[in-house]
């Protein structure tokens, strides 16, 4: 094999990768101004502990800003995407989509089922 490595995938960032992180920043790319809290925990389907903690998590990543303030005199939690956040979430996804372009270009390319190459399942 001269592919070594071929497919690790080192683009994956765990941090990103994570399923509830990944919705995270996924809501949060398509609102530069950001999204209030309680937006974003129904976007993703998260508790408020839940989002807290990934969003703890993304936060000391460099990944996203979150400001607390008050609006009508209620307190107000915004979370937004960094700019460090953006190119890192886009570079992420260059490698997801390589990831299915192999995919998708190895299912094409199997000949055979897995039983007429001597393989048994177990």
């Amino acid at each position: 094999m001269t592919d070594s490595g071929r497919f690790a995938y080192e683009g994956l960032d765990r941090v990103i990768h994570e399923r509830a992180r990944l919705g995270v920043l996924t809501s949060l790319i398509g609102h530069r101004k950001g999204l209030l809290f309680g937006d974003l925990k129904q976007l993703c389907g998260l508790t408020d502990g839940n989002l807290s903690r990934h969003l703890q998590v993304l936060q000391e990543a460099g990944l996203v800003e979150i400001a607390k303030g008050f609006e009508h005199n209620r307190p107000q939690t915004v979370c937004r995407i960094t700019a460090a956040g953006r190119a890192r979430y886009l570079d992420y996804l260059a490698v997801l989509e390589q990831v299915v372009r192999d995919a998708s270009e190895a299912a094409e390319t199997d000949e055979a089922p897995d039983t007429e190459r001597g393989f048994v399942p177990i």
